[in-house]
């Protein structure tokens, strides 16, 4: 191959274009061993009706965002209950800051594990019980919108809803 052919390149290297369309980073979808998927991170009150809620791609970390919407909290319960996943010495001394109890199972390679009320943790069916109610709704369940801020106004309606009944 001679130097006029086309096909040889001086400085061969990858371009720029990544494999994705513009935009798509921003619309919270995630690989996961289960395909693309999108999480649904949300507060409930104590009587189960959603506070706040984020959305981030199914790969990322629940702690990372349970951390976030911890900080934002513009008021201070008196308990907080989460499952092992927000076991993290970070969201516990955020708490720990604000007088806030941590109702959190500790993680099984935690090396001293901290005592558990476990007749107050089993009020955390509350969250359950709202992602179950969530997933009743196709369109929810299976994200039908291909932008987040359709899917995230879809679940602002959804909870709105919920108060009202």
């Amino acid at each position: 191959m001679g130097a006029g052919h086309g096909r040889c390149h001086h400085r061969p290297r990858p371009s720029t274009w990544s494999g994705r369309k513009r935009g798509q980073d921003r619309q919270a979808i995630g690989r996961s061993r289960g395909g693309l998927t999108t999480k649904i991170h949300a507060m409930v009150d104590a009587l189960g009706y959603p506070l706040r809620f984020e959305l981030t791609p199914g790969q990322d970390h629940d702690s990372v965002t349970g951390y976030r919407l911890l900080h934002e909290l513009d008021f201070c319960p008196g308990e907080v209950l989460a499952d092992r996943a927000y076991d993290t010495n970070v969201i516990l001394e955020l708490l720990q800051s604000r007088a806030i109890t941590p109702v959190i199972p500790s993680k099984r390679n935690r090396r001293v594990k901290r005592p558990l009320d476990s007749e107050t943790y089993k009020e955390r069916h509350l969250i359950e019980c709202f992602f179950n109610k969530v997933k009743n709704y196709r369109r929810l369940a299976t994200r039908y919108e291909k932008t987040a801020n359709m899917f995230m106004a879809f679940l602002t309606l959804l909870s709105i809803r919920l108060w009202l009944k």
